[in-house]
């Protein structure tokens, strides 16, 4: 069962990734919406989690099975994220930790904590906050940014410390995104909409809970920058460092958070529950997909555009980081980012919804 409201938010997160990435890599500028779309993308898929198993279960699979293909696509996503670090990276960033690893364990969490009560989940994610500045400040987090990267040393201790606390996305705090997206669709999708005979009627929930927690985070999060500075020098020093992504603050965190819940329950109730919205709308169509493929698309964009860097570089004899961030100018960076999209959407939509092509097939493939 699809959701319009998940298409949608997936879509932005994609669009928010792409030009980020354009415009950071080739032009060396971070544009002001810089951070939004990894916080999404890691919330959705939860979410997107949740949906998927109880589609399975609704047509029947046994929970040892959805257990098997769970663990199966967790670490069909993780191998990809590695072989995706050696061959568009380079591979001596193999260990760094991008987004696709930190799914891939996600899922894999996810399987053990979906039939548990709610309150499991939502703790591990809160304690994943709260522990998360802990294990950055006894990993000396800084010492491995010093040249404004991660670059860890290629040891068993270095690449753990930088799975758990500080690589890109590492599993604290990132976690909680994923967790927090599941506990979501847990509340908003009761298991009944599931079945066909009792989806008619079913009392859907309100979502204004959704809401308020949402808010509440953001204000959080707003009331933490501001008072800052006020703060006693341990707890500010340490729990509260400022709005940065790397490493993810706790004021980053607790206000993505917000705002990716905000996002969520609004369209899911002015869109997923508003009859007056037809399904085949142009832009639900388009949202549907390029959010049907979003796993080859974050793959395919990196190709794109880091590709051609390293092998000009290596054409003209120099190193292959040469063009890092200096290729072009912003606007035609940004420019090829919607390019990009625009023809993307063009082949997508002329290969028609029932090819079976890109990553997502490889995985059902193999894992299903």
């Amino acid at each position: 069962m699809r959701f319009s409201s998940v298409d949608l938010l997936r879509t932005v997160a994609l669009f928010v990734m792409v030009f980020v990435h354009f415009g950071e890599n080739l032009s060396g500028y971070t544009v002001p919406f810089a951070g939004f779309g990894a916080p999404l993308f890691s919330l959705l898929s939860g979410l997107s989690y949740y949906l998927w198993v109880n589609g399975q279960r609704a047509r029947g699979v046994d929970e040892e099975t959805i257990s098997k293909i769970s663990v199966r696509r967790g670490f069909f996503v993780f191998c990809v994220g590695i072989a995706f670090n050696i061959l568009v990276w380079l591979p001596e960033d193999t260990f760094n930790w991008d987004v696709l690893t930190l799914i891939g364990v996600a899922l894999l969490l996810l399987n053990q904590v979906r039939r548990l009560p709610r309150i499991v989940p939502t703790t591990v994610a809160a304690m994943s906050i709260l522990v998360s500045p802990v294990l950055r400040h006894l990993a000396d987090y800084n010492s491995y940014w010093q040249n404004g990267y991660f670059d860890p040393d290629l040891n068993l201790s270095d690449v753990t410390i930088g799975f758990l606390s500080t690589g890109y996305f590492p599993i604290f705090p990132w976690i909680t995104f994923s967790l927090v997206g599941f506990v979501t669709a847990s509340y908003v999708f009761p298991s009944s909409q599931f079945r066909s005979k009792d989806s008619e009627t079913t009392a859907l929930p309100s979502v204004t809970p959704i809401l308020g927690a949402g808010a509440l985070l953001l204000i959080f999060s707003l009331l933490a920058l501001v008072t800052r500075s006020q703060m006693p020098a341990a707890l500010g020093e340490r729990f509260f460092t400022g709005w940065t992504m790397f490493p993810p603050s706790t004021e980053y965190v607790l206000g993505t958070l917000g705002m990716a819940l905000i996002a969520f329950a609004t369209l899911h109730m002015l869109v997923d529950r508003n009859p007056r919205v037809p399904n085949d709308a142009a832009v639900l169509t388009i949202a549907k997909t390029f959010s049907r493929y979003s796993f080859t698309i974050y793959i395919l964009h990196h190709i794109v555009h880091v590709w051609p860097l390293w092998i000009y570089a290596v054409y003209r004899g120099q190193e292959t980081t040469y063009y890092w961030k200096q290729a072009m100018p912003l606007a035609a960076s940004l420019t090829l980012a919607a390019c990009f999209m625009a023809v993307l959407l063009f082949l997508l939509r002329w290969a028609g919804p029932d090819r079976r092509i890109g990553v997502e097939s490889w995985m059902r493939w193999l894992c299903d």
